[in-house]
């Protein structure tokens, strides 16, 4: 999916263009927000495009900067655009604000590189495994907020089916054999896996238990990809409650470097489908 169609890709780029032309024009957050008389808090949020920004406030932070009217015109219209609603906006208060982010991102991803220790990922999750997943975490929750949450994880999944990106998963042996929503549904989800890995744009790897210690033990994480330079590769680490994102070029290539000693510490692509094909056996 070509990432100038996600609105918050749109935000990212936007708010890396500001923070730039901001040092170019070496001045501080301080300084620009007692210009635009707001707090430099505003300023910051702005520039790690976590939160919207107006046409008329990027325009009036062009103006400071000293940016040509080509230029300045260009960054007003992706502020507009930036604001668009994504398709997530249809399932309003289901979605936190951390993960609301994550789904434009990865709705505008041209690869997608997971590490999952304990679950097999939403992306290739059976509508019954997530319900499970989903149920577990939503504790004491009415049925109606649970089936939201998984109709959303199922949209996740067509839209990625309808343009697909490229996913490459490195899943631990735990994945596998942890019994999520029974014996069933756990055979369902390793027969659905199995033919997922058979797929072009899908990439399964296991690291099984006797494949030893490695860097990102018990860390899962992902790796959102984007097919043009101006959009910079992006980590996402999600915890209960909330999300960390890494943005810092030399800390987002140091998981990359672990993704590829992952995919090489784990089994090949045939002997991953031979283990899954054993586990499946086993139940």
């Amino acid at each position: 999916m070509a990432s100038t169609q996600s609105p918050t890709v749109r935000r990212r780029r936007l708010a890396l263009e500001l923070r730039r032309l901001r040092e170019a024009a070496k001045l501080t957050c301080e300084e620009v927000a007692e210009q635009l008389e707001c707090s430099a808090s505003k300023i910051s949020r702005v520039e790690t495009g976590r939160v919207s920004v107006s046409p008329r406030d990027v325009r009036d932070i062009l103006e400071i900067y000293g940016v040509p009217d080509v230029q300045r015109d260009a960054l007003v219209q992706l502020a507009r655009e930036s604001r668009q609603k994504g398709w997530w906006h249809a399932y309003g208060d289901s979605v936190q604000p951390h993960f609301a982010t994550y789904l434009g991102l990865e709705s505008a991803a041209s690869e997608i590189r997971i590490y999952e220790v304990n679950l097999i990922p939403g992306l290739l999750q059976t509508e019954e495994y997530a319900r499970a997943v989903i149920a577990a975490g939503m504790v004491n929750s009415p049925r109606a907020e649970i089936e939201r949450q998984v109709a959303l994880r199922m949209e996740r999944q067509r839209l990625t089916i309808t343009s697909p990106p490229k996913v490459w998963a490195v899943l631990d042996e735990a994945a596998l054999r942890r019994q999520v929503g029974g014996a069933e549904v756990m055979r369902l989800q390793l027969e659905y896996l199995h033919e997922l890995g058979g797929l072009r744009n899908v990439s399964l790897q296991v690291i099984p238990f006797g494949g030893g210690a490695h860097p990102a033990m018990g860390r899962p994480f992902v790796i959102l990809v984007f097919g043009e330079e101006a959009d910079p590769d992006v980590v996402y680490l999600e915890d209960l409650t909330s999300a960390l994102w890494v943005e810092n070029v030399e800390e987002v290539h140091r998981y990359n470097v672990f993704f590829n000693h992952l995919r090489a510490t784990a089994l090949s692509f045939d002997d991953s489908a031979a283990l899954m094909a054993a586990v499946l056996k086993e139940m």
